[in-house]
């Protein structure tokens, strides 16, 4: 398997948009700390939280191919089964059965949630929201309409509440806030 390093450089050639190597920084951050939280393995979880999108702009015309296409590179990379079904998983393409799939699952969509709650406070920035008000955006149904509430919901599969999960994510990406550019 590849380093993290080594991941970032591929991750860098492989996807242009800025905002989705961040999507993918964040992502990575929350899942590291939710394998914090449940005792696994934190390196394990964040890999796959940093590598779940990687085919987004190759499959972004052929959503149906998102999530195979990086499983495919995965494998041939030599990463662990486990996380490449958790990429599967986030992306639809077989039903989250463990931790580490209805992790990355229901982290996916909030990512989005809380970078647009951190855009829309007065502050502009990270370290201005808490849960509390990602939770009332949260609760605004047209405010990030693409992030999937049920989706994102799916934490209690985690045996978190939805409170605990969204303040372990804030919490998360307000560690790395800096290279978000937030």
């Amino acid at each position: 398997m590849v380093s993290r390093d080594e991941l970032l450089k591929l991750l860098h050639q492989k996807v242009k948009s800025k905002n989705l190597i961040k999507h993918m920084l964040a992502t990575e951050a929350c899942m590291q700390a939710l394998a914090d939280r449940m005792g696994e393995d934190k390196e394990k979880w964040g890999l796959a939280g940093l590598v779940h999108d990687i085919d987004y702009e190759e499959t972004k015309d052929n959503f149906d191919q998102h999530g195979l296409v990086s499983a495919r590179m995965l494998e041939e990379m030599g990463f662990p089964q486990d996380i490449i079904d958790a990429v599967k998983a986030h992306a639809g393409k077989k039903e989250p059965t463990t931790k580490m799939e209805w992790a990355l699952y229901a982290v996916d969509p909030l990512t989005g949630l809380i970078v647009a709650a951190a855009l829309m406070h007065p502050s502009k920035s990270l370290t201005g929201i808490d849960r509390d008000f990602v939770l009332r955006r949260f609760k605004e149904k047209r405010f990030a309409a693409g992030a999937n509430r049920d989706q994102i919901r799916q934490c209690e599969k985690l045996g978190l509440t939805l409170e605990e999960f969204i303040d372990i994510c804030v919490k998360a990406m307000q560690g790395i806030a800096k290279e978000l550019g937030l």
